[in-house]
């Protein structure tokens, strides 16, 4: 087989995966401007007969999801911050910095990975009760503050960074948090890129935790207020497909716009760790 065909086959391939993976979102996206109970038809239209923009419309007007989008843009970017100060430090912590029981610590922290987390809902839900942070925002981050796949991420990264630069530094004079922000964070920015969107990505998606730990409606996250939303527009199957085009779409654009960086940051770490 030719090299120019067996190119062909490859990109041929890709192609064919590329529509059956955006398929379902680009329908997902027609209907959402459709009539309502257009999508119900039997075969379903692939495009809208008379756009419409009544589905959005209802969604920030009367469901109140204007409020949802804010409140999970709060917590994804307070879990973002918050979790690649903790997971930074920590990474760099393991990777270059000598203490006892460092070895072992880590590898407790590996091993910890094959808990699921859900196990650790219950518990943690009832240690923040009595410190009052239950339907609080800040109860809504805390999982996501430090995550021991961030750690590895960083540590796996920062193993890369020449011991000689950091010990030339300590002789002239610099003190470690001078290290650690003039040296360690220029170096580590492109594996810093992945882990916030990894973060915000978690944060965003994430339902059952913001389920448990928010009660009250007006604090609801999108995934929580969508599914509620289910529940009242079972039949509404445009309005639902609006409510999932408003929660997928951020993340999405917010992806393609960092992917570059992202990339880089998982290639460079998976060569350098």
């Amino acid at each position: 087989m030719s090299t120019r065909r067996a190119r062909w086959l490859v990109n041929g391939g890709l192609a064919i995966i590329a529509v059956l993976s955006l398929g379902p979102l680009l329908w997902m996206l027609s209907v959402s401007f459709m009539q309502p109970g257009e999508a119900s038809h039997f075969p379903p239209p692939l495009l809208p007969a008379h756009a419409t923009w009544a589905n959005y419309i209802e969604l920030f007007s009367r469901a109140g999801m204007a409020r949802y989008l804010f409140n999970s843009f709060l917590i994804a970017t307070m879990t973002t911050v918050i979790a690649v100060m903790l997971n930074t430090l920590a990474g760099y912590a393991f990777a270059k910095l000598q203490f006892r029981g460092r070895e072992q610590a880590f590898r407790a922290l590996l091993a910890a990975l094959v808990i699921p987390g859900q196990v650790a809902m219950m518990p943690l839900f009832l240690m923040m009760k009595p410190l009052h942070l239950v339907n609080t925002y800040f109860g809504a981050v805390v999982p996501g503050m430090a995550g021991i796949f961030g750690i590895f991420l960083v540590r796996q990264y920062a193993r890369s960074l020449p011991d000689e630069l950091l010990e030339a530094a300590r002789i002239d004079g610099a003190g470690e948090w001078r290290i650690f922000f003039s040296i360690v964070l220029p170096a580590l920015r492109p594996i810093l890129v992945t882990l916030a969107i990894f973060s915000f990505l978690g944060a965003w998606n994430d339902f059952m935790w913001p389920l448990i730990v928010l009660s009250d409606s007006h604090l609801h996250t999108l995934p929580v207020a969508l599914a509620s939303l289910s529940r009242e527009h079972v039949q509404d199957n445009e309005l639902m497909m609006a409510g999932a085009v408003v929660t997928v779409l951020p993340v999405l654009m917010l992806f393609l716009v960092l992917q570059r960086h992202y990339m880089r940051g998982l290639l460079m770490g998976s060569v350098k760790g």
